[in-house]
């Protein structure tokens, strides 16, 4: 079993930037494909980030060039580094896993894009 705590949510202004941590405990972590997913208000959950075992990232066009995926076996984190915020980047943000086929979600945190 897998448990995945999100923090760094916030109010920050257009053009600002962010940085979500998601802590991850219960399994071999640095195994783990770790996924952001965000979701807007009246919009469905979608992905934005990824984060293979060995590093390798792969973003959704709308982040690509802002946001920037890591991971740090060690401490058992996966970061969101997010800059030149936009209001339609305001979302809850979650982390998301897969292990033994079954998909794990942190309780998410809040990003509020406003001036």
């Amino acid at each position: 079993q897998v448990q995945l705590v999100e923090s760094g949510g916030g109010l920050v202004q257009p053009g600002g930037s962010l940085t979500l941590s998601c802590a991850a405990s219960g399994s071999i972590f640095s195994s783990l494909p770790m996924t952001w997913y965000r979701q807007a208000p009246g919009k469905e959950r979608s992905w934005i980030a990824i984060i293979l075992s060995a590093g390798q990232t792969i973003y959704v066009d709308s982040v690509k060039g802002r946001f920037t995926v890591s991971r740090d076996n060690a401490k058992r984190t996966v970061s969101l580094q997010m800059n030149n915020l936009k209001p339609e980047d305001t979302a809850v943000y979650y982390c998301q896993t897969v292990s033994g086929g079954i998909n794990y979600w942190g309780k998410g945190t809040l990003v509020t894009v406003s001036s």
